[in-house]
Parts: C-alpha cells; structure tokens; sequence
C-alpha cells in the first residue's frame, strides 16, 4: 500500500490540435458539437484514445468558377461582347503596323523638287485638302504596245482633283487632250506636261490654269496597282462597254480587256486595263469625257468595296499592297489621315471639266478647249464641295 502511494500518478500527454482556418474550422467545431450531443456512443472512453475525428469535407468552389457554371461565366454577353472586341482591336492595330512597316519600306517617293510646288495644308481629315492624282502613260521597257512611251515620265493618263478634309467632298477630272499654255511649250495637251517635267510640273501648270492652290500628289504606281486590286479581292465595276488591248494585247503578250456594259466584278488585270484605256474599240468615238468617266467610275468602285464588311476580313492584305501602288508626297501617317477623311466625306458626284470647242495644235494633233466662264464655274463648283 506505502508503494503504491508512493508512485507517482502517469498521465498520457496529448499534442494540441493545430487550429484550423476559416471555414474548416467551423465546420469541425461543429461536428464535434454534434458528436458530444449524440451521447455515450460518441464519447471517448475513459483511459482510452480520444474519438476519431471525421476527416473535414473540403470546402465548395465558389460558384461560377468550374463547371457549368464557369461555363456560363464567360459566356455572358457582355464577355462576349469584350471578347470580340478585342479582336476586332487587333485586326485593326494589325493592319495599322502593316501599311506602315509598307509605307516606310516599299512606297515610292515622288521626286524632290515636287514639294516646292506645293501649297501648305491642314491635316487632311480636318482641313480641306485639294490632292492631285496623276497616272503616268509610261510603259515597262517590254512593252510591246504600239506608241508606248517606255522612258521619261511620260504623259499623264489620268489627271483627277480630290478635294477632302473638314467636311469637305468633291471630284474634278481633266480631259487628258484639254489645250493649255506650258512656259516655254507653247500650247500643248494638258497631259504633256507630265512628259516635259514629271509630276512637278504638272503641279505648276494646273494651278496656274484653275487659279487653285495644290496641297497633294498622288501618283498611281501602275505596276502594282493590280496586286492591290487583287487584295481587295476585286471590285464591283460598273459601266458602259469597253474593250482594249493593254501593252499590245493578248497577241503581242500584252492583254486584252473584253467588258460588257452593266456591272461586273472585275480584278486587278482588268482593273489596270480600264485605267490605261487610251482607245476603246467598243466606242471608237469616244471621247476624253467618257474616259474620265470610266476612271471615276472605277475609283468609285474602289471605295465602295474598301468601305464593305468583307474588305475587313482582308483589312491586313489591303494595308500591305497600298502604299506601293502610291507614289506621293505623303508619308504614312498622312496617307492615313486623307483616306480617314476619304471615308467620312461621302461619294460625290462624277464631275468632269467639260470642254466648250476644239482647236488644231501645230503638229496636227486635235485637242480641247474650255472657256474662262466654263472653267471658273467648274472649278468654284469643285472648291465649294
């Protein structure tokens, strides 16, 4: 009996439970409070281990964060919505580096001595602009059409006035046979002056005869034009009929352009080949006017297919191809800037500078006249647009 008193009492130490965060905590307070109510069957026996706890369940994702229900998550319209967005931002930032990686690398600058010919101006998408498009004659060197020009500048095919910016819209062609006085030349074919001195002189002998400042010039770089035709994924064309033999014709290995009169979808061959129409053959006698006519139409036709939702999905391509089939003044972010006010200002009316006679020049060959009155009607139509 002494000994046994004697002995010290043995305890069994137990370790502290780590306290549990949050939600598991409370859900095992919980279960061991449910355990204790439920009586002798869940309690521990006395000297023995203490209850098995049940292991904790783990907690529920929140909702909308797996499943069908994070499905429904990021299909709700407004993500929806976000997303396409997002995508449509990068089509278009795409296409932005693009044409200006393009316009940077591969357009044509026009030469040196056209900027000093020209008239100062605002930012085309704001201010009114007057640009001058010009499409040279000149061939490649392989040519084999009849009385192809293939050195020089040559003579200016197209001679079109574009007048944009700030609300602003209108179109003039010149007739490519109009008669005017060059310096030095005498009276010439209004399109000569591109062959004596390039586009700088072109500038000069325009303003001149129309009394109207020149801020732009964009020259047409036929040799890639039909690459961005192409790109646009042609145009809707739509005009009276023509037919002719571009660089010869198929036998001469140039090309040949049959189109009836209605509307076609046309690419960048036949493109070319309604812009370099010197002699129709389905209207031998037609006219400069009627040449003017189809080469607005075709600038129309342009337009309208850049404008189309369809010209979005090839935004990227567009972008590329443009800036080499420009040759102009402009750098790229100013080329931008005039086809933004281009988009905006509308299509105006096809407006041709009528001629009111003709006359004979000295070498035989017959060009047109215009009278003082006729002009300055036109051309005050043309700046109040």
């Amino acid at each position: 009996m002494t000994k046994d008193r004697d002995e010290q009492p043995r305890y069994k130490r137990y370790r502290a439970r780590p306290r549990l965060p949050g939600r598991e905590r409370d859900q095992l307070e919980r279960a061991t409070s449910a355990r204790s109510q439920a009586g002798p069957a869940g309690a521990a026996s006395p000297g023995g281990p203490p209850p098995a706890r049940r292991p904790a369940r783990p907690p529920a994702p929140a909702p909308g964060t797996s499943g069908r229900a994070g499905w429904k998550r990021w299909t709700t319209p407004k993500r929806l919505g976000l997303g396409l967005l997002g995508l449509v931002f990068g089509w278009l930032l795409l296409s932005l580096v693009l044409f200006l990686i393009s316009s940077h690398f591969q357009r044509t600058p026009l030469p040196g001595n056209v900027a000093a010919t020209l008239d100062p101006a605002g930012n085309p998408l704001t201010s009114a602009n007057n640009i001058l498009v010009l499409g040279s004659d000149r061939r490649q060197k392989d040519s084999l059409e009849p009385g192809a020009e293939k050195t020089g500048f040559g003579r200016s095919d197209t001679i079109m006035l574009i007048r944009t910016g700030g609300g602003h819209s209108a179109r003039l062609s010149i007739p490519r046979d109009t008669v005017v006085e060059i310096p030095g030349y005498g009276l010439q074919k209004i399109n000569a002056a591109h062959s004596i001195g390039g586009p700088a002189e072109s500038v000069r002998v325009i303003k001149s005869w129309l009394g109207i400042p020149i801020n732009h010039v964009v020259e047409v770089n036929f040799e890639n034009f039909p690459a961005l035709i192409d790109a646009m994924g042609g145009v809707d064309y739509t005009g009276g009929c023509i037919i002719s033999r571009l660089d010869g014709g198929f036998s001469r290995g140039g090309y040949t352009l049959r189109l009836p009169a209605g509307t076609h979808h046309i690419d960048g061959r036949q493109a070319l080949a309604i812009a370099r129409t010197r002699e129709n053959l389905c209207a031998p006698n037609e006219t400069d006017l009627q040449r003017e006519e189809h080469q607005q139409a075709l600038f129309n036709a342009m337009k309208q297919r850049l404008l189309s939702p369809t010209s979005f999905l090839r935004l990227p391509w567009i972008a590329w191809n443009t800036p080499p089939a420009i040759i102009s003044d402009m750098s790229g972010p100013t080329l931008l800037e005039l086809f933004g006010g281009l988009a905006v200002s509308g299509t105006p009316p096809t407006r041709v500078l009528r001629p009111t006679g003709a006359t004979t020049l000295p070498d035989g060959e017959e060009g047109l006249t215009i009278s003082d009155a006729a002009k300055q009607a036109d051309v005050a139509t043309f700046m109040s647009g």
